[in-house]
């Protein structure tokens, strides 16, 4: 919904710290989302392709999943990110996600060993790809699909073995072939 440009409306959403952490980072590039009294959350995008600057680093807590596909987002705008987290999160690899982002033309700015904080350096002219992933991941794949959706041209994600297909389905939802 932080992309686009009508209202997007969610009920049911878990009120949890990662959900609470992606709200807070889409708000930050640009999305204007609030939860009503009727406990409905209504989310308007910034549309594909015009995501804001944020002011300062995106914290991300302790959430993997959210941290890898906003950076997968932001690396096809041509804005730069900084991402953090707690400290476990600071543990957890962020490399499989810059190969193929990078092939998309963004740049990365990381620990030596690829974890937090990672500054993303959105890619100024975004190109599709053909990326077969090398290791089984939802994340990586959602990573990719939601970059493509900056790029021009088609994206391909080759899966050797299927991963939950979540992303697929939320960008039916939201008519996205």
């Amino acid at each position: 919904g932080g992309l686009c440009k009508e209202e997007t409306i969610i009920s049911g959403l878990l009120e949890g710290d990662d959900v609470m952490s992606t709200a807070a980072a889409m708000r930050a590039l640009g999305a204007h989302i609030v939860r009503g009294d009727d406990g409905l959350w209504r989310c308007t995008g910034t549309g594909t392709g015009h995501l804001k600057q944020p002011e300062k680093s995106l914290d991300m807590g302790n959430s993997g999943t959210s941290t890898r596909l906003l950076a997968g987002m932001v690396s096809s705008h041509h804005i730069t990110t900084t991402f953090t987290g707690d400290a476990s999160l600071s543990r957890r690899p962020m490399k499989r996600i810059m190969e193929p982002l990078s092939m998309m033309g963004a740049h990365f700015k990381c620990a030596e060993d690829g974890v937090l904080p990672m500054t993303v350096y959105g890619a100024e002219k975004p190109k599709p790809i053909e990326y077969r992933l090398p290791m089984a991941s939802a994340q990586v794949k959602s990573a990719v699909l939601l970059a493509a959706l900056n790029t021009h041209g088609v994206t391909t994600v080759i899966e050797g073995i299927p991963t939950r297909d979540h992303t697929e389905n939320m960008l039916r939802h939201f008519g996205v072939p």
